[in-house]
């Protein structure tokens, strides 16, 4: 007796659009690199003269770790991401991703002041889509387009009573 055929993924991991920006990735590999680079000289530098300060080899690791550790904060920019599929939109900005179903988007909106899009949700409620950014230009505004069809496909359609 066999069971049910094995499926690769579920209906819950099938995404039609994933977008990634490109500039932020970049910038924050740059930005972490240069921070380390300076912890990593400044920690070494600090034995060189005698201040009158006692500065030892921990001070000096102490000082590399807390490159290491801001520079992997900084690093955290580079996981942004924006999905889209059926079941819903997918947003993960820093840390933690949150799937909303279409029956709670109201829309994805670029404000005139901002630097990102904002997911619009009921009762005047946002969520930031750290993914879709200005600097990306022509992508980031292909990405809106492609969210807009994929809601048509996807959103629930108002009754009307």
């Amino acid at each position: 007796m066999t069971g049910p055929p094995a499926r690769d993924t579920e209906p819950s991991d099938v995404w039609e659009f994933v977008y990634r920006p490109r500039r932020t990735p970049r910038i924050a590999i740059a930005v972490a690199i240069v921070v380390l680079i300076i912890h990593i000289v400044f920690g070494a530098l600090l034995t060189i003269s005698d201040t009158g300060v006692q500065i030892g080899l921990s001070d000096q690791f102490a000082i590399w770790i807390i490159g290491v550790v801001v520079a992997g904060a900084i690093l955290l920019f580079t996981r942004v991401r924006l999905r889209v599929g059926p079941q819903g939109v997918g947003v993960r900005n820093l840390t933690s991703e949150r799937v909303f179903g279409w029956d709670r988007i109201v829309g994805l909106t670029y404000p005139d002041k901002g630097f990102g899009a904002r997911l619009l949700l009921p009762a005047d409620e946002h969520i930031p889509v750290l993914a879709v950014q200005a600097g990306d230009g022509d992508r980031a505004v292909g990405a809106m387009n492609r969210f807009r069809e994929l809601r048509q496909i996807h959103a629930p359609r108002p009754t009307s009573d």
